[in-house]
């Protein structure tokens, strides 16, 4: 057990050097086993973080995302948080000004993590597999570059069901209704 949690630890670190070395805009630490965001990323990214464009932290186990990172990683223009534990953002996730795309799939999510719709650039929200029932429909119509929110797989209430272009100007799936049971 030791020897895979020495691995993956290396793994990580590998991935990490290669982003801050060639300067590259992303850092994909997708499959990592991450229970959380390892601090000692902060301390070793601090030169290039401010061209991070890009992060991959899909198919970890984190349960949380910390507003420090938030803040660190402030020009972000795509995150990918899809397979992890999640059930909420932190307030700061609004201060990505340039945010564009985030996947938060096959999360805990059981509300719609209201905060993005305040998210100015963000134009994909996917939120497919979670657990989430209602949408804050009025803020999100509200969103003017908003192109695309996948609900699909979550038991999203009849309401939002009705909500069809023109009535928001993006694409909005849904996974197709079950058919109720004759009795």
């Amino acid at each position: 057990m030791q020897k895979r949690m020495g691995e993956a630890v290396a793994r990580v670190a590998r991935k990490v050097n290669d982003t801050v070395e060639n300067k590259r805009d992303s850092l994909d630490l997708a499959n990592c086993k991450l229970m959380t965001f390892p601090v000692g990323i902060y301390k070793a990214m601090r030169s290039v973080t401010e061209g991070i464009h890009c992060i991959s932290l899909a198919n970890n186990e984190l349960k949380s995302i910390t507003s420090r990172f938030i803040t660190t990683f402030s020009q972000l223009t795509e995150l990918n948080l899809a397979g992890n534990y999640l059930h909420r953002l932190p307030e700061e996730i609004t201060s990505l000004l340039h945010l564009r795309a985030i996947d938060l799939s096959r999360n805990r999510f059981r509300r719609f993590p209201e905060p993005l719709a305040t998210v100015p650039a963000l134009e994909t929200i996917d939120l497919e597999e979670n657990e989430i029932a209602e949408v804050p429909t009025d803020k999100l119509a509200s969103m003017a570059l908003l192109r695309s929110l996948n609900l699909r797989a979550n038991p999203v209430g009849p309401e939002v069901r009705l909500l069809v272009r023109p009535l928001v100007p993006f694409d909005l799936l849904l996974s197709p209704e079950e058919p109720i049971p004759k009795a």
